[in-house]
C-alpha cells in the first residue's frame, strides 16, 4: 500500500452499523519503520451480540507486509482506526489468542456512544471547590 504520513490529514465521516460488512478494508498503522501506511484486512464478521463491545467486529490481517514485519497483530496496532469504503468503521482492540493474525475491533459508533454517556455524566460536575460544596449539599 501507499505510505501517507506526508499526506494532509482531512476528516473522515463514520459508518453506522448498517453500512459496513464483510469484506475488505485497510488500517492506518505506524507499525512499520514509524511511518503511517495503509495495510489491508478483511473484516470477517459483524456481531450484535456478546457482552462486550470491543469485540464487534472480528478482522484479519490481508497485508502480507504487515504479517512479515509483525506476525500478525501486535500491541502496537492496538487502536489503529479500520476504514472501510471510505468511512470510519473502528478500531482494533486486541488479537484472537490462538491467531494472530486475527483479532477483535470495536465500532465507531460504541465509541461515540460510549463518549457521549461520558460527556453527559461529567457535564455539571463541580470543577472548583465552590462548585463542590454546592453540588455536595444537593445529594
Amino acid at each position: 500500500m501507499e505510505n501517507i504520513s506526508d499526506v494532509e490529514y482531512a476528516p473522515i465521516a463514520a459508518a453506522g452499523r448498517s453500512e459496513i460488512q464483510t469484506g475488505k478494508a485497510y488500517i492506518l498503522s505506524d507499525a512499520i519503520d514509524g511511518k503511517i501506511e495503509k495495510y489491508d484486512i478483511e473484516i470477517e464478521s459483524l456481531s450484535g451480540f456478546g457482552r462486550t463491545a470491543d469485540k464487534r467486529l472480528i478482522i484479519a490481517i490481508t497485508d502480507e507486509r504487515l504479517l512479515e514485519k509483525t506476525g500478525g497483530i501486535v500491541q502496537g496496532l492496538r487502536g489503529s482506526p479500520i476504514i472501510q469504503n471510505g468511512k470510519l468503521v473502528g478500531a482494533v482492540t486486541h488479537v484472537l489468542v490462538d491467531d494472530p493474525s486475527r483479532g477483535y475491533g470495536i465500532l465507531i459508533e460504541n465509541m461515540l456512544t460510549e463518549g457521549k454517556q461520558v460527556y453527559d455524566m461529567c457535564s455539571g460536575v463541580p470543577s472548583t471547590a465552590q462548585e463542590l460544596h454546592k453540588f455536595s449539599s444537593k445529594i
